[in-house]
């Protein structure tokens, strides 16, 4: 445990702390950080995700198939049981809970997925493939599924307010039904957006253009979507899946995955040019979390304690205590790998998702900000616990 916590733990937080150091002293520019995102997200991630999916055989996909049926029902169905549950226990809108399940039931699996787990499991097969299938659920399923939800809620607001006789822009012409370039450029009244209906990606760039600033810097985060669907027209989960899809973080692991089940092999003189990549994914996406940390404004408050401790507690206690009731208890390593895996702190995501809708931004800024902190509490308690309930299987 001592071992663990001083070569695995305590590194990932100096790291962390650094970037957060380095954020509050500006010491990189918006396009400077956005750059580290994006390095780590399109290129160092997607590469460490394929070389190590790669690597797998069928053999062992099929000695591993329930390991992934429960990383995909687990993870999707706590994401919408989070949901429910923000509906029900603090009576939040469709947005609002959709917004709050992208924070509380994904994990940051592209940013610290290999950090975490590599330094405690090792680098090999079973802990890449325990990534590589969290990363596809949290970036192809539950985020569409989010971001649908999301322009759901949004459309029901925005035709409510209508049939009331206001509008988001105070009677001014739609982003859509306007030009372009003059809807990017017009100055925006904060006081003319009617309380909780959330500005459109238009409507955000105008607020930011003339200097208007949300809690959250818009810049940045996890990932990045620039081609969401139109909020007055009915979302569609397929689509969204398919965009999602389409980004390199979700795109490798899922062609590794065809190759090895088609028996395609990547020629062994390929590994060390897509590991000099990879290399740099652990520590380059820790320093940007806590860049990303550094970012947001936060408090203390009963439904932010909640979703940390959804995030960090409850939702890996029933992926673990799932994967004994399956038969998994022979291979307890396997079980510790997915229950860190989906306990890691919220997926930064959730905060570029919730600026620019506007929608449940302190809220979620206070969740992602407490369970990063106390990732550091969790990971030890889980690091400590799960093998005392190896020992009872």
């Amino acid at each position: 445990m001592i071992f663990i916590i001083k070569n695995d733990i305590i590194p990932i937080l100096i790291i962390m702390l650094l970037g957060y150091i380095c954020g509050k002293f500006h010491v990189f520019d918006d396009d400077q950080r956005q750059g580290l995102n994006k390095l780590v997200l399109n290129i160092a991630l997607p590469a460490a995700l394929f070389i190590a999916i790669v690597k797998a055989t069928r053999k062992i996909f099929a000695q591993d198939i329930v390991l992934t049926i429960i990383s995909v029902v687990g993870v999707t169905g706590l994401f919408m049981l989070s949901y429910y549950l923000d509906k029900w226990m603090f009576h939040r809108s469709t947005q609002e809970a959709a917004v709050c399940a992208l924070i509380a039931g994904s994990p940051t699996i592209g940013f610290l997925g290999f950090a975490v787990l590599d330094p405690i499991y090792g680098n090999n097969v079973t802990t890449n493939l325990v990534i590589g299938i969290v990363s596809i659920v949290v970036n192809a399923i539950t985020i569409p599924i989010g971001l649908a939800l999301i322009n759901q809620g949004q459309a029901k607001l925005r035709a409510s307010v209508a049939k009331k006789g206001g509008s988001s822009l105070n009677n001014k012409p739609s982003p859509k039904k306007a030009d372009p370039k003059k809807t990017q450029t017009m100055l925006v009244d904060t006081q003319s957006i009617p309380e909780g209906v959330p500005v459109t990606d238009a409507e955000a760039k105008a607020l930011r253009e003339h200097g208007i600033k949300r809690e959250i810097d818009l810049a940045r985060a996890e990932y990045e979507y620039t081609k969401l669907e139109d909020a007055d027209k009915k979302p569609s989960v397929w689509l969204s899946i398919l965009n999602a899809i389409k980004q390199p973080v979700a795109a490798a692991p899922l062609l590794a995955v065809i190759f090895v089940l088609v028996g395609i092999h990547i020629p062994n003189s390929w590994t060390p040019t897509f590991d000099l990549i990879a290399k740099a994914n652990s520590g380059v996406a820790v320093l940007a979390a806590g860049l990303a940390l550094s970012t947001v404004k936060f408090s203390i408050d009963k439904e932010a304690l909640w979703n940390t401790f959804y995030r960090l507690f409850l939702t890996p206690a029933i992926i673990v205590a799932t994967a004994y009731l399956c038969g998994m208890g022979s291979d307890p390593n396997k079980i510790a790998m997915l229950c860190l895996a989906v306990g890691l702190p919220p997926a930064f995501s959730g905060i570029i998702i919730s600026s620019r809708y506007n929608i449940y931004v302190k809220e979620g800024a206070s969740s992602v900000a407490i369970s990063t902190v106390g990732f550091a509490l969790s990971c030890i308690f889980w690091i400590w616990a799960l093998p005392l309930i190896a020992h009872l299987f």
